[in-house]
């Protein structure tokens, strides 16, 4: 989130003018996001933003500290399509019971939320709006359709962490869609037009390299929270990738192939002045093991690795215990 948006709706807010919420700073609310949600469209971004007034600029102010302090948090926007049925009680009769009241009012409504659970809102949420707010933090959000008369929609404060994929192999064709689903930022480097194009990689950022080797790599910077999934086509370039990756300090190097490839790669690798503790930092083979064989079964093996990664790296090992433990681990 850039916060130049967020000190931009604080000013209108203060003067009394209806803030400017645009769908490219909201991308929760653009035309691919709702597409196929007839209770979700761009129009009601600007319903939102009609509904907002000085009582909503708490809520933007905790959302620009969280931007600065680089928090885990979102914002968050309670859509209502239907007012009455929104506030009505609803339930299974075996699904947990939030009082006499569905929503806590049939209007719209911009609000925080941390990882920790805080919430800033100008209303008073009822037990079931909170319910809801809190799955903001699932990223973007659970139980949107669970009742009636409203839907949830949010965005994070929070960059997504980019993931390098080196080598624009069939693999890579698979990986990038599932992992920019699931909100990973995605980067594709090869040095060939013939694999590397807008056909196979379409709406992601792609570098190629000149020389007709992976050589020009070192002349790229990646950023110590970033992901290096090394997938050169023949593996003819993985020694090249994992010495980039290693020495950039990455938060995390996966490569694929076989022990007999990796072990050569090895011998490269530590020859060029890699050590044997930033060797066995490389995940090797790249994705979680359950028996996955084709390009499209190994991308998701990986893409449930980063997520996997991802999640250690982002929750303190208190929360993730608790997690853990609620699911029998």
């Amino acid at each position: 989130m850039n916060r130049e948006v967020l000190t931009t709706i604080i000013a209108d807010l203060e003067q009394g003018r209806t803030p400017s919420l645009l769908v490219e700073d909201f991308p929760a609310f653009s035309e691919k996001a709702t597409a196929g949600n007839e209770h979700l469209s761009p129009a009601d971004l600007d319903v939102v933003a009609q509904s907002l007034t000085q009582a909503d600029i708490p809520t933007f102010e905790r959302a620009l500290h969280a931007v600065d302090a680089g928090e885990l948090a979102w914002l968050g926007f309670k859509v209502v399509y239907d007012p009455d049925v929104a506030k009505v009680k609803s339930g299974s009769g075996f699904t947990k019971d939030y009082g006499e009241v569905g929503s806590a009012d049939g209007e719209p409504l911009v609000f925080f939320c941390s990882e920790a659970k805080e919430i800033v809102a100008s209303r008073e949420a009822s037990p079931r709006d909170l319910f809801q707010m809190k799955d903001v933090t699932r990223g973007p959000s659970m139980h949107n359709e669970q009742f009636e008369g409203l839907t949830w929609a949010s965005v994070a404060l929070f960059n997504p962490i980019k993931v390098w994929l080196l080598g624009a192999s069939d693999v890579a064709v698979e990986l990038a869609p599932l992992a920019k689903h699931v909100g990973f930022d995605i980067v594709v480097v090869d040095y060939d037009s013939a694999y590397l194009n807008e056909g196979r990689f379409p709406d992601y950022k792609r570098i190629m390299l000149e020389g007709g080797s992976f050589a020009g790599l070192a002349d790229l910077d990646a950023d110590p929270s970033d992901y290096v999934c090394v997938l050169t086509r023949g593996h003819m370039y993985d020694p090249e990738s994992c010495i980039w990756a290693v020495r950039a300090g990455v938060h995390y190097v996966g490569m694929m192939g076989c022990a007999g490839k990796n072990s050569s790669v090895h011998d490269i690798v530590v020859g060029a002045g890699v050590t044997e503790e930033q060797w066995d930092s490389i995940k090797r083979p790249i994705g979680l093991k359950f028996g996955a064989k084709t390009p499209a079964e190994l991308a998701i093996a990986i893409v449930a690795e980063l997520i996997d990664v991802r999640y250690k790296q982002r929750y303190p090992k208190e929360a993730r215990d608790k997690h853990d433990h609620s699911l029998g681990r």
